[in-house]
């Protein structure tokens, strides 16, 4: 069996705080940032890493990475202890984060790629050969000379998740890759990340806020609240747990008053004088081919669409229920 190309087990961050407790005194509190995670991530996979802020993403990136020491537990980063083998690491991994940029600043974007490529040793056909393909499929030949201070924001971002790809990681690791990029951009850079890990095999980890990301990029997500796990599955899973619910639109040929009785589900709206019906069910209670057959039977269907539950609602219910489980196992330890 293939060793998980990430590896992590009952994995822990503490920081100490200092704050002042009289003129002469200052008190110390230990605050868990990572409190005990454990999960494996397989090669080739595509995972959606999620949480508010503050809930200790960030600094299990920094672990993974070897920029930071665990204060307890064992990880593994491409079969590789991340703090120990950093070097050999770093020609295994890419990483991208949203708000820094390992670009160098008052260089032309093709100049940074030749010097990455000397970093990490690369034969000159090779490195030249990756280069023209992310060029091209990032659409980078308009400012491969421009220097990177002067490069709008979603010129600078293609380019550094270029520069992360140039070596051709196993992993490539994206924190907030998307923030501050318009609708298209957005776009356009999730195609090309799903290209890479088909054409590559490349393992992506991706840590963000836009659920949008979570939804068309991933196939997994975990959900971290405070350091600890919340989640670990897949969106409609996730769905499920908290008791979201699908939405079905239905456009009919004629007018229907009402579609109340639907077994398994409720109605939301009816629109377009009785056209259109809008009904919420849960994917526990019913199935869409079992109410498409029951309406079938009060009339005629033009067409119909599912609307999936909102995936920022979704963990919201998940942060409530998992702070609620706390709460209660708390009061029964006390």
């Amino acid at each position: 069996m293939t060793e998980p190309i990430i590896d992590v087990h009952d994995l822990r961050r503490e920081f100490t705080v200092r704050s002042p407790a009289g003129r002469l005194r200052r008190t110390r509190t230990v605050v868990p940032a990572v409190d005990g995670l454990t999960f494996a991530l397989e090669t080739g996979s595509a995972t959606g890493y999620i949480g508010a802020n503050g809930a200790g993403k960030s600094t299990t990136i920094k672990m993974l990475t070897g920029i930071l020491v665990p204060t307890s537990g064992t990880v593994r980063t491409c079969e590789l202890d991340p703090v120990r083998r950093r070097k050999v690491l770093a020609r295994r991994i890419g990483v991208v984060f949203g708000q820094r940029t390992q670009l160098w600043w008052d260089l032309p974007l093709r100049e940074s790629f030749r010097t990455l490529a000397a970093i990490h040793r690369l034969e000159d056909r090779a490195w030249q050969a990756r280069r023209d393909e992310l060029v091209d499929r990032l659409d980078l030949g308009t400012f491969l000379d421009t220097p990177v201070r002067q490069l709008s924001l979603g010129q600078r971002i293609r380019g550094e998740i270029a520069a992360a790809l140039l070596h051709s990681p196993r992993l490539l690791i994206l924190d907030e890759p998307t923030i501050g990029l318009d609708v298209l951009s957005k776009e356009r850079l999730r195609v090309f990340l799903s290209e890479q890990r088909d054409l590559h095999g490349t393992t992506l980890l991706l840590t963000t806020h836009d659920m949008d990301d979570v939804q068309r990029l991933t196939e997994r997500i975990i959900v971290v609240d405070h350091g600890r796990m919340a989640y670990d599955g897949t969106l409609p899973g996730l769905a499920a747990r908290v008791g979201a619910e699908r939405v079905m639109v239905l456009d009919l040929v004629d007018p229907v008053a009402s579609l109340e009785g639907v077994p398994g589900t409720r109605v939301v709206a009816v629109e377009s004088d009785g056209l259109r019906h809008r009904l919420a069910f849960g994917p526990e209670q019913t199935t869409a081919g079992a109410i498409l057959e029951a309406v079938g039977t009060r009339g005629q269907v033009r067409d119909l669409t599912i609307e999936e539950p909102d995936i920022e609602d979704v963990v919201r219910r998940l942060y409530r229920a998992h702070s609620y489980h706390d709460h209660q196992q708390q009061a029964r330890r006390s």
